[in-house]
C-alpha cells in the first residue's frame, strides 16, 4: 500500500510505503524538513501541522509530547515528522513549521536562497 504526502507550503508531492515516517517522506521527496538529531525524537525540528490525514498517524507518544513542549508555534495538529507514521493509503496534507524550514536551512546552508 502506498500514502501520498504533500508538504505545504512548497506544494512537493511524493508517494510512499506506508509505515514511512513524514520525515523520511521528506528527506526523499527534497522537502526542507529539520532534522538536527536525525529523527531519533531528540529534538523539535522535524516539527510539523498535519492539515489533512491527522487521525491516518500513528498516536502521539510521550516522549514525543516532551519534545513538542519545546517547539515554537505548537498547535493541536503539530506533530514531529520523525515521529509520525503515515498509516493509511491516502493522502496527507502537511505543513512544515517555520522553525523545522530554518533548521533545515541552517543544516543545509547551500539550499538556502541567493541573495
Amino acid at each position: 500500500m502506498t500514502a501520498r504526502i504533500r508538504f505545504e507550503p512548497d506544494g512537493i508531492e511524493t508517494s510512499v510505503p506506508v509505515g514511512t515516517t513524514i520525515r523520511d517522506a521528506a528527506e526523499g521527496a527534497g522537502a526542507q524538513l529539520g532534522s538536527a538529531c536525525g529523527g531519533v525524537c531528540a529534538c523539535s525540528t522535524c516539527h510539523v501541522y498535519i492539515k489533512e490525514g491527522g487521525e491516518d498517524v500513528s498516536p502521539l507518544q510521550d516522549n514525543e509530547e516532551d519534545k513538542l513542549d519545546g517547539a515554537f508555534d505548537v498547535r493541536p495538529n503539530s506533530r514531529l515528522g520523525c515521529q509520525s507514521e503515515l498509516l493509511k493509503d491516502r493522502l496527507y496534507v502537511v505543513e512544515i513549521s517555520r522553525e523545522s524550514r530554518q533548521a533545515f536551512l541552517d543544516e543545509h546552508p547551500a539550499a538556502r536562497p541567493k541573495v
